[in-house]
């Protein structure tokens, strides 16, 4: 890859929670801990997108320990995590899933 292409891109690491590990992992896609490269301004919706999921796969997005809307643009480093649907209601709230998306 050239070099200065390299520095328009950012690494996050990544983690996807229950189901959608299994909908990742059918598409080769890592979802442990992995490092990925995403543009400059990519969004968390961008990132959904990346990984051919549907918006409605995806419940909640944690960025950085912290609940975000789809259209937070990520950070260099960030720590991002995909929640699916179907959380049971008092972890709900202790995780802070208020209304969906």
């Amino acid at each position: 890859m050239d070099k200065n292409k390299d520095r328009e891109l950012l690494h996050i690491t990544f983690n996807a929670f229950s189901f959608l590990q299994k909908k990742l992992k059918k598409k080769n896609f890592k979802f442990s801990n992995a490092i990925i490269k995403i543009q400059k301004n990519s969004t968390v919706k961008s990132l959904i997108m990346k990984f051919t999921l549907k918006l409605d796969d995806v419940e909640a997005v944690f960025v950085n320990g912290k609940i975000v809307s789809f259209d937070t643009v990520l950070k260099n480093n960030d720590r991002v995590a995909f929640l699916p649907p179907g959380t049971p209601g008092p972890y709900r709230v202790l995780l802070g899933i208020i209304q969906k998306k």
